[in-house]
């Protein structure tokens, strides 16, 4: 069975590039009815919040992206430990003793002569004696990995073929001077407990994988499939937690639906169209890890509102009404049974952009207004020749016909007036189709130039 993972760590808010390697897991997972596993990355005790958390969790439902399976990091700290201990014992993990000043100064000196910092392995050759003695002066060793030589190669899902010299590699840090662990073997550890099979993340991640390749080797396990996704990349190159305009609770603020940014990030950078999917059921049925290109892909937000606007002319009602606010409309006189709500959305929805914005029209059509009077001369006698009620769709036409007969008035002379005093708008929804919605009272009053 295919068990995928998405695992953020606490240190910020999720933006749209970690959704993005959420969802694919996700789809991934479910295409193959496999386990999606989520796996909060907190071991970095000094920056993890609980704040993050809590949001990571419910972003994760809000984007639907529901999960079998749930770790803490934090939670599992003996097992790190024993890995470590297994290490030691290989001889696959050495205490280094040099101060970041020292460490800084090396890469400097390689930097300076145009070569990559690939650590030269000083410690690694030091006796116990001289060991003791950085230990007699107060240093606390931090612990390099061991990488053995040899080349590092694998299939990748979306990369194809990959290749490394294990002599370019840096030995990594594992566990820090403080003794708590880093990102790589937390990592491996529980990939290996957990029994991930696939890996999918950014391409930023492809010598990182080279080096847990290795990792995995050195516990004798064989390594997941990787999939490494090329970056989004914004207009100004950033995309990160610092940068606050990515993140998914202010693309949630600005009214962006779920269901708009799965059916942008699930297609972004494939040779499929870019379109409106109203439930993952879809996005599912339709996945498939090989479309993905390899290139590096541009971001702009007026992208997912561009898919916003299309999703919301689309959608029907039936996958709206669970995220309509049905206690904010309580005010408006409306109840959550009330069968009219559906066809106010079929009247509306061509011309808005959120769906938080059917409360704006309903409290146009249901609350006082001011009406915008350019021909109080023309309206009031507007008003005279309004139809009896029960009003229709048909309402707006016959009687805008009996205007055009008796005024000979035609086009925006005749229609623009009447909806600027009807909404005090001068753009919005067909009149016919919020005419019922009005009723002839507000209309009356409003075509006087009364606030109603």
């Amino acid at each position: 069975m295919i068990r995928t993972r998405f695992a953020p760590s606490p240190t910020g808010f999720l933006h749209i590039g970690n959704a993005r390697t959420a969802l694919i897991n996700f789809l991934l997972a479910r295409r193959f009815s496999g386990n999606f596993i989520l796996r909060i990355d907190d071991t970095d005790i000094a920056r993890s919040k609980k704040e993050y958390i809590d949001a990571i969790k419910k972003d994760m439902e809000w984007l639907m992206l529901d999960f079998d399976e749930l770790y803490m990091q934090s939670s599992r700290l003996t097992k790190y430990e024993n890995a470590k201990q297994f290490l030691i014992e290989q001889k696959l993990l050495y205490p280094c003793y040099e101060t970041q000043e020292e460490l800084n100064i090396k890469k400097r000196n390689l930097i300076s002569k145009g070569l990559p910092f690939i650590y030269d392995r000083e410690s690694f050759h030091l006796s116990d004696s001289q060991k003791k003695e950085f230990e007699d002066e107060g240093r606390k060793p931090h612990w390099r990995f061991f990488i053995r030589d040899g080349d590092i190669t694998w299939n990748d899902g979306i990369k194809g073929a990959i290749r490394f010299n294990s002599r370019n590699l840096s030995d990594p840090i594992l566990i820090r001077s403080d003794g708590s662990m880093t990102y790589h073997i937390s990592s491996i550890v529980d990939d290996i407990d957990l029994g991930i099979t696939d890996i999918v993340r950014g391409d930023d991640h492809i010598a990182n994988s080279a080096l847990h390749i290795k990792m995995f080797e050195a516990f004798g396990k064989k390594h997941p499939n990787f999939m490494h996704l090329p970056l989004l990349q914004s207009i100004n190159g950033q995309i990160s937690k610092r940068y606050g305009n990515c993140a998914l609770h202010t693309l949630k603020a600005k009214g962006i639906e779920a269901m708009s940014i799965n059916s942008f990030l699930a297609k972004v950078g494939t040779s499929s169209d870019i379109k409106p999917y109203f439930n993952l059921t879809e996005l599912i049925n339709e996945f498939d890890i090989t479309k993905f290109s390899k290139s590096a892909i541009k971001y702009q937000e007026s992208e997912i509102e561009r898919i916003n606007s299309k999703l919301i002319h689309s959608i029907p009602y039936k996958y709206v009404r669970d995220q309509i606010d049905f206690n904010e409309l309580k005010e408006l006189g409306i109840a959550e049974d009330d069968k009219n709500i559906e066809e106010f959305w079929n009247a509306i929805q061509n011309n808005i952009d959120t769906i938080k914005q059917i409360k704006d029209w309903l409290k146009i059509c249901k609350c006082n207004i001011v009406p915008i009077i350019d021909d109080a001369q023309y309206t009031q006698f507007a008003s005279t020749l309004l139809p009896n009620e029960p009003w229709n769709k048909d309402t707006w036409t016959n009687w805008t016909n009996d205007l055009h007969q008796k005024t000979s008035r035609k086009g925006s002379e005749l229609f623009l007036p009447l909806r600027k005093a009807l909404t005090g708008m001068k753009n919005g929804p067909e009149m016919g189709l919020l005419m019922p919605f009005i009723g002839k009272k507000k209309a009356y009053s409003r075509l006087q130039g009364l606030t109603a």
